[in-house]
């Protein structure tokens, strides 16, 4: 069995990885980059709307963290909040510098007060910025990048993590940096790629990392019905409306995505009406919306919400560091805290940006390999999420949670599964993506974090 081993260690082919993958080796760190599948198969390849950042000249970093805690629903970490709008805006701006062919109008999208979202053809961005930046990586020297390459598990010993198990091996590194995306693929309606199923949540919990706010998944309210394309919610910052079988709109098409969501839900059959928009500024979207048969310029599309973000994860310090030395998270797969309850449109990708870069830079300083350690293991079996799990999920975890249906979950034998259950029965309120029928309010009580750490169960933590 080979014993290949790095500097640092990068899980995963999204922004998040991407950038740790850059930044790390821009400061001399020999680094492999491992993914489950291929390198399109990540979220950020498929993010439509675009990327925040107060770079407007009516906006400021201030009203973007205004912004992001009102989503947030008081439970927004503010030190990560204040990382996330203060750096977002140069890491924006490096993208411009790059060449990334950012459209000449910020867009609005809901939630935000300022036209800060910078987009691609308006539905691009996430394929525009990673394509860009898996050019720069496959140039640079001092990464390697391999594909369809699973891991497992990951190497602990004496408290540190040395690396991650894969089926042709372990590999070893001194720093390992998890940015697997999140686990909204387990979801039957989704519209992430078949293979984000928190695999990083998994291994990670199993080697004894704090897991925290994983009642938390976000779902997109406008996805084409029956399939995941994504219909972006630019098109609705530019005036497309939601209405209901009779043509009557029934919701505030800028409201934050909990609301419009849940309206949805309650509505029944609903549409996206994009025929008195400009549809030209989205190109690309209107051709794939055509593909499935649908002429936007004639008829409504039908829509409905979809599993799409998650916002708990790995908990990590604002510098990617998990509780194990050595392991680091950043993208979705961590729990920083910065979105709270709910994630303010387009923070994701400016998250990746902003958090895995600095998880690169601490990652880098890990000290060297231990001079001995104990026997590698062999990796554990494959997680397989069957058509049945998602469906599960999707009917006792999704928009609208029932607590008895919560707790047959609970019994899950899927781990991240039974995970997202027990964190939702654990928060008897409804805050942000988060609604229970039979607590439909918020209560002050549990403004704080649920956090699963080894051996104590879930304890409701505050965090600055």
């Amino acid at each position: 069995m080979s014993t290949e081993s790095c500097d640092v260690l990068v899980v995963g082919s999204g922004a998040a990885g991407l950038t740790a993958a850059l930044t790390a080796a821009e400061h001399g760190a020999s680094v492999v980059m491992l993914t489950k599948g291929h390198a399109p198969d990540s979220s950020s390849w498929h993010a439509q709307g675009g990327i925040a950042g107060a770079i407007g000249d009516d906006d400021t970093a201030d009203l973007h963290a205004i912004d992001t805690e009102r989503a947030g629903r008081e439970l927004c970490r503010a030190s990560a909040v204040r990382v996330l709008v203060e750096e977002g805006p140069e890491r924006v701006r490096e993208l411009i510098a790059l060449g990334v062919p950012f459209d000449p109008e910020l867009n609005l999208e809901g939630g935000h007060s300022r036209r800060r979202v910078s987009s691609v053809e308006g539905a691009h961005t996430g394929w525009a910025i990673t394509s860009l930046l898996s050019r720069r990586a496959a140039g640079t020297e001092g990464i390697a990048t391999r594909e369809a390459t699973a891991v497992r598990g990951l190497i602990v010993d004496g408290g540190r993590c040395l690396g991650v198990l894969t089926p042709d091996g372990p590999l070893l590194a001194r720093a390992t940096i998890l940015a697997m995306g999140g686990a909204a693929a387990l979801w039957s309606r989704s519209t992430n790629p078949a293979g984000q199923i928190g695999d990083a949540v998994a291994i990670a919990a199993a080697a004894g990392a704090a897991i925290a706010d994983m009642e938390f998944m976000q779902f997109h309210p406008t996805v084409l019905e029956g399939s995941r394309l994504l219909l972006t919610e630019a098109l609705r910052g530019d005036g497309a409306t939601l209405i209901d079988e009779k043509g009557e709109r029934f919701v505030d098409e800028l409201a934050p995505r909990d609301e419009v969501s849940r309206a949805i839900v309650r509505r029944g059959r609903v549409f996206l009406d994009l025929r008195t928009i400009d549809r030209d500024r989205f190109p690309g979207l209107m051709a794939e919306i055509e593909k499935s048969g649908f002429d936007p310029a004639v008829v409504p599309i039908p829509v409905s919400p979809a599993a799409h973000y998650t916002i708990g994860g790995i908990v990590t310090d604002l510098v990617g560091r998990t509780d194990i030395d050595g392991l680091y998270a950043a993208g979705e797969c961590a729990a920083t805290g910065v979105h709270g309850a709910n994630r303010l449109a387009s923070n994701s990708l400016l998250e990746c940006l902003v958090f895995g870069r600095r998880a690169a830079l601490a990652a880098v300083s890990e000290p060297p390999f231990p001079t001995s350690f104990g026997e590698i293991p062999a990796a554990p079996p494959e997680r397989v999420a069957t058509d049945e799990l998602r469906s599960q999920v999707w009917l006792q975890a999704g928009v609208i949670r029932d607590p008895a249906e919560l707790a047959v979950l609970a019994t899950s034998p899927d781990p991240v599964a039974a995970m997202v259950a027990r964190f939702a029965i654990a928060r008897a309120e409804s805050r942000g993506v988060h609604y229970r029928t039979d607590a439909p309010v918020a209560n002050p009580v549990f403004e704080g974090h649920f956090v699963m750490r080894p051996g104590r169960g879930l304890i409701l933590e505050q965090w600055t």
